[in-house]
């Protein structure tokens, strides 16, 4: 079906009766902006004066009950529908690549209830996940979430790509946060996950939807625990000679204690960024960590920081170079500071386990600077486990081509060797930035046969294959 003309007219006033003709529109520029997120091709694209991918309608719900109507119009005359939160987003996960509707979340950013008795926060997804934050900061708690976009990203773009803050290793992933879910399926059936994420009641729903990107429903609603505001956030910041005896103080470290964040640069990043930002210009692995609670509880776990990295010949630097990162790590991603165009980057992150996540840092920055010399390999270290650790790998090119096509295929040829680096050596696809189309040729590289899993769900849930065509490998 062509969308156009009368047809499309007759379609738009349906949308409009569902949601409010104020919150439809057709304008070029609603288009342009919801046809370029945080992902460096589609920066690029439009920076190049190419035409970004542009979807037909942008349609603003209120809440799941015109969420609802939306996407049984859309299921009716089978139009592609793409969520769209903030627009942060560095895959492609929100880019309307079929057309269509963008499905802009926004509206739906009411906190509905804030229980301190349970201890969590219930709240539209469409919420700008640093109001929460301001929302829970004057009633005393926290969210614990700080990711470097919480200033732009929302709610339901965190947990749609299973996101991740600085304090990951004390409290979690965004999925160890969410307690409950509201949720409309393809169809337009509403649907809540369970009272609570811990049961034996069958698998836990609110998995399924988490990560899913968009492709098999649409987050509306969500509860998410809420924090006490620690008693005391206390930093240091230590240099290692290199990143094996840092890793290996690190492992020590996490079976005695949990600090809230530690994050490890590589040499590269230490001596680029970190001095940047930080101040810090020497040779070695920098490593800011920050231990927080309970006086008394932090003074006990200050003495085993320190015996256990002394074993490790880690140089002490003090609380200084920590409280300046902790001011400054959104900074990082800035103008100014972060990369941008007109260089060509980019963030591959994996996870591994301790055995194999030193192998495959080396076999990524081998892997790129050896077939693409132009680029710089970068990388750090900044989510950690009992099993092992995530890395936050960059590349950066300075002097990309400058046709487009060619600045497109040079960007997916270097992500596509580190990536597959990642995947030789006992790593993922992806982290916590999601797969989106970026990468999406590469899931079934990582699953095999269990992909056929993923495929079902989506079989099953939309069937008229609506929801964000092209992402997630589905």
């Amino acid at each position: 079906m062509q969308l156009k003309g009368f047809m499309f007219d007759m379609i738009q006033n349906e949308l409009e009766d569902a949601v409010g003709r104020e919150n439809c529109s057709t304008r070029e520029a609603d288009k342009l902006v919801h046809g370029v997120d945080y992902y460096w091709l589609s920066r690029m694209w439009a920076d190049r004066g190419m035409t970004p991918p542009e979807a037909d309608i942008i349609v603003c719900p209120k809440n799941a009950k015109e969420v609802s109507s939306v996407l049984k119009i859309a299921n009716y005359y089978k139009m592609p529908v793409t969520t769209w939160g903030g627009g942060g987003g560095t895959q492609g996960g929100a880019l309307p690549l079929a057309g269509g509707i963008v499905l802009d979340t926004k509206r739906m950013n009411e906190i509905t209830e804030f229980n301190t008795d349970s201890m969590y926060m219930e709240s539209g997804t469409g919420a700008i996940h640093t109001h929460l934050e301001w929302y829970a900061n004057e009633r005393g708690y926290a969210t614990m979430h700080y990711p470097s976009s919480q200033n732009c990203s929302t709610l339901g773009g965190f947990l749609a790509h299973r996101g991740i803050g600085v304090v990951s290793t004390k409290y979690g992933k965004i999925d160890d946060m969410c307690l409950s879910m509201e949720v409309v399926l393809p169809n337009g059936d509403i649907i809540n996950t369970s009272p609570v994420p811990k049961h034996a009641a069958g698998p836990d729903l609110n998995q399924i939807f988490i990560g899913s990107e968009g492709t098999l429903g649409v987050i509306t609603k969500a509860q998410m625990r809420i924090y006490v505001q620690p008693e005391l956030r206390w930093f240091r910041a230590f240099l290692f000679k290199d990143l094996t005896s840092a890793f290996a103080a690190g492992k020590e470290l996490l079976t005695k204690i949990k600090p809230s964040c530690m994050r490890l640069y590589d040499e590269a990043e230490t001596v680029s960024l970190i001095k940047k930002i930080v101040g810090v210009e020497r040779k070695g692995a920098f490593m800011n960590l920050a231990l927080e609670g309970m006086k008394d509880i932090v003074a006990v776990e200050q003495k085993i920081l320190f015996d256990t990295f002394a074993k490790y010949g880690a140089e002490d630097l003090g609380s200084d170079y920590g409280e300046k990162w902790w001011k400054e790590k959104i900074t990082f991603f800035y103008p100014g500071h972060m990369m941008d165009i007109p260089q060509m980057f980019g963030t591959m992150d994996s996870v591994a386990t301790y055995s194999n996540i030193e192998k495959i840092y080396w076999a990524m920055k081998e892997a790129v600077e050896t077939n693409f010399p132009m680029a710089k390999f970068i990388a750090h270290f900044s989510h950690w486990y009992e099993w092992g650790a995530m890395i936050y790998d960059r590349f950066i090119v300075d002097n990309p081509p400058q046709d487009p096509h060619e600045a497109l295929r040079l960007h997916n040829q270097i992500w596509y060797t580190g990536v597959r680096a990642a995947l030789a050596n006992g790593g993922v696809v992806n982290d916590h930035h999601g797969v989106g189309v970026k990468l999406g040729k590469l899931m079934k590289e990582q699953y095999g046969p269990a992909m056929q899993v993923m495929e079902g769900l989506k079989r099953q849930l939309d069937p008229n294959g609506i929801m964000n065509p092209y992402k997630l490998g589905l």
